[in-house]
């Protein structure tokens, strides 16, 4: 299945979306893994993953292994904002592993390339 990337760079965000082929090079990554980007265009960038949502959009979380979906109680972050002291909800989150499931990855760039990276999404179209 093939999935969008959301690149974070200081002020300006960028979406590109990843063809099927090259969707499987991510399976099994986590959040926090850095990746190199010139295996989808970015020559010179490397991307750390910060998280994602599956297709159901259920988010991504850190503190959940695996690629699995569960019902965790939470008191807050993540996918939860109590509007008092003290409130926990039960709420549905994903696992932090990239899985065929996931179809948004959101990343930030942790190493910059000579160029950037409007010049070269410009040359990719």
């Amino acid at each position: 299945m093939a999935f969008k990337l959301v690149i974070s760079e200081s002020n300006n965000s960028h979406q590109m979306e990843v063809e099927a082929a090259e969707s499987k090079k991510f399976l099994g990554l986590k959040i926090g893994d850095e990746f190199d980007a010139s295996q989808i265009g970015l020559n010179g960038y490397t991307l750390k993953i910060t998280g994602g949502s599956d297709k159901n959009g259920f988010p991504m979380k850190r503190d959940v292994e695996g690629p699995r979906r569960i019902k965790s109680l939470l008191s807050g972050g993540l996918g939860f904002k109590p509007k008092r002291d003290g409130q926990r909800r039960r709420k549905t989150v994903r696992g932090n592993t990239v899985s065929d499931d996931i179809v948004q990855i959101n990343t930030i760039v942790a190493q910059k390339g000579k160029k950037s990276i409007d010049e070269l999404l410009e040359s990719e179209e």
